[in-house]
């Protein structure tokens, strides 16, 4: 049985790092912030991913951004995956050429395919990460959203999804905007939009606040890995926590041993 996964997420806006709500954004620190309170050397044996989101609506400057990627490639020892804003081969080849290992793609996924099959060419599928944002209606009915969450997709949302599963892509990440932000667990509603089979590894996210949400998403026969962008409840030795929750609790995750790990590193620089 393949182990799931743990992935942090840090969502970044014109230089800062961001706490997201149901969307709505609010600053938290810079990259000197970051730096301080998660130090990457040591949180890289604590997850198995990360994803780097820019979420800047506004003068969104890549090679800024790619500036912040390029820095924090040098402490970070995981595969990343990066997205943002990415609308031609081109903004995809930047983030590729400054170290991401995989590509996030939202809005590309509906409103332009032609770009989804060319970088599945480029780069191959296992290079592409399909992140699905999902929204509740007051009807209970969900809605597959683009453009930051402003935008929603004609259709029903199971057939969004499978359309998309249809797509060449790796794995798939969903994301529910209600929940997102509340720290309050994930809405697993979300996995009843699927088929019954679905080939390709699901990430869920949108409201994981402790281990136990976590845990929650673990034991799900469908989810293959769990991410949280909460960067207070995670803060410090977090995620080292969860992690060692979720491993006493019988869950099915990786377990390094940090402390060897970190004095083989050492050894290394030396």
């Amino acid at each position: 049985m393949l182990k799931k996964r743990l992935i942090f997420t840090l969502l970044y806006d014109e230089g800062n790092f961001m706490l997201s709500r149901n969307f709505r954004l609010q600053k938290v620190g810079d990259y000197e912030w970051l730096k301080t309170n998660y130090d990457f050397s040591k949180i890289s044996f604590e997850i198995d991913e990360l994803i780097i989101l820019d979420v800047t609506r506004n003068n969104r400057d890549s090679n800024r951004f790619c500036s912040t990627l390029s820095r924090l490639s040098e402490t970070c020892f995981i595969p990343y995956s990066v997205g943002g804003g990415i609308r031609t081969v081109k903004d995809a080849k930047k983030l590729i050429n400054a170290g991401a290992d995989k590509i996030v793609l939202n809005t590309s996924l509906v409103k332009n395919v032609e770009l989804v099959n060319e970088l599945s060419k480029l780069y191959g599928e296992q290079c592409l990460v399909a992140s699905v944002d999902l929204k509740c209606g007051i009807d209970g009915k969900y809605k597959v959203v683009l453009e930051s969450g402003t935008e929603e997709v004609d259709g029903e949302a199971q057939n969004v999804l499978r359309q998309i599963l249809d797509l060449p892509i790796g794995e798939m990440m969903l994301n529910s905007i209600d929940k997102d932000g509340t720290g309050q667990g994930l809405d697993m509603e979300l996995l009843t939009l699927l088929p019954n089979f679905v080939s390709k590894p699901l990430i869920l996210t949108g409201g994981v606040g402790n281990a136990s949400h976590l845990a929650a998403g673990f034991s799900h026969e469908k989810v293959d890995a769990v991410n949280t962008a909460n960067l207070f409840n995670f803060v410090g030795d977090g995620l080292r926590k969860a992690r060692l929750q979720l491993i006493s609790g019988g869950h099915n995750s990786p377990h390094w041993d940090s402390q060897l790990a970190s004095q083989l590193q050492n050894c290394l620089a030396t």
